[in-house]
């Protein structure tokens, strides 16, 4: 595979998006009304880069840090916690105004619902964070993970009491997989992945990581972002977040950059042909950034993005292992960060920029300039931590 940043600009954007409305202010407000309910919930941090911004002559540089997301490491119990929280609600005649974590796990309410078994597909994060929704709210989870999953993200799942397993097959076919699971056993899927057919629940979990977009927007305390930089897989934060934000500012949104793996970059195809069809990624999915390895797009995620982001953005591996190697050695009195191949996939891309000559086009086609306010996401900290120190210490990564 290539080793240069390869780039795709969108610019027939969709004039129509029938989602767009359920990623505004006010749901995003809804939604972190019910988070703020969960025992142990609080924003996470947005660190500013000063020394970074100041070395490399733009206006600043944000990374927000969801390694502190509820102590599981990663963003996607956002998702997960409220899309379950809606299924149960729903299941109660529960008003969603009244939905409140007391509310769904009384002794009352435990007796009406019985047990419920949720089934999922993850790469780790996903699946992590059901498991734990599942747990916390008193309920059942099953869990399938791809093959080559890493054991660590198998047994952080299994400790949350889920019945988690690795398949022989790659994300896609265990996302199937799953959901053949879930009508044999009577449970229900919670997948973060929409087709024809499935979209009401992955819908759900993408309004839970709108909590994302309202914390960004308060912790920049009147700061305008320039440029957001948001990773995909199957593109369901990305394309939340990036509709939170469209929403938020309208005309005057910042740019927004899509960024995947060359081993895994569905959204980056799709939107290079801009022939309105969703293209896969065709062959064996291969990257570091396992939280970003999926053939094939949300349906509504890319209904969005189609919508709401600028460019779209294919790069080899060792983009997102310099991006993990800087931020865990930062400039100066930067704070440090201890971020995940999938999470320090942005930063590493705008490292990338800001730092090499040769990408200096790249640069420019972003707009990117001295009074450009960078926001990052790092979606997960070490989740896999033999693999962060073969990353950082041992400069092991894939060619790709």
């Amino acid at each position: 595979m290539s080793n240069s940043i390869k780039l795709a600009a969108l610019t027939n954007h969709s004039a129509i998006c029938p989602e767009i409305g359920l990623f505004n202010t006010r749901w995003a407000e809804f939604v972190r009304q019910y988070h703020q309910t969960i025992p142990g919930y609080s924003q996470t941090p947005l660190r500013a880069l000063k020394q970074f911004s100041q070395s490399f002559d733009v206006g600043n540089v944000f990374v927000k840090d969801e390694s502190f997301r509820f102590g599981l490491n990663a963003f996607k119990a956002l998702g997960s916690s409220y899309c379950m929280a809606t299924l149960l609600a729903e299941r109660l005649g529960l008003p969603l105004g009244q939905m409140t974590y007391e509310t769904l796990t009384t002794a009352e309410v435990k007796k009406r619902l019985g047990t419920l078994t949720f089934v999922t597909a993850t790469d780790g994060n996903h699946g992590r964070g059901v498991a734990w929704s599942a747990k916390t709210l008193g309920h059942k989870s099953i869990v399938l993970m791809p093959k080559g999953t890493a054991a660590e993200r198998l047994d952080n799942i299994k400790k949350l009491g889920a019945n988690a397993s690795i398949t022989e097959y790659e994300y896609d076919d265990t996302v199937k997989m799953a959901a053949g699971v879930a009508r044999q056993t009577g449970g229900v899927l919670v997948q973060d992945t929409a087709w024809d057919g499935y979209e009401d629940i992955p819908t759900r979990i993408m309004q839970g990581y709108l909590t994302l977009g309202l914390e960004i927007d308060e912790q920049l305390k009147g700061i305008t972002p320039t440029h957001i930089f948001l990773q995909a897989g199957v593109g369901s934060m990305a394309a939340a977040v990036a509709a939170f934000f469209t929403n938020f500012y309208g005309e005057n949104r910042p740019i927004i950059t899509i960024v995947e793996p060359h081993g895994a970059d569905c959204l980056y195809r799709t939107a290079s042909a801009d022939d309105g069809e969703i293209h896969a990624y065709e062959g064996e999915l291969q990257s570091i950034m396992a939280g970003l390895c999926c053939g094939i797009p949300c349906t509504v995620a890319w209904r969005l993005l189609k919508h709401c982001a600028d460019f779209f953005v294919s790069m080899p591996d060792s983009v997102a292992a310099n991006g993990m190697r800087i931020l865990g050695a930062p400039l100066g009195d930067d704070p440090r960060i201890i971020s995940g191949e999938s999470g320090a996939s942005t930063f590493g891309l705008v490292a990338e920029i800001l730092r090499k000559p040769e990408n200096r086009s790249i640069k420019d086609a972003l707009g990117i300039n001295a009074q450009s306010n960078i926001v990052c996401i790092s979606t997960e900290g070490d989740t896999d931590r033999a693999n962060y120190r073969r990353i950082v210490w041992d400069g092991a990564y894939c060619s790709n």
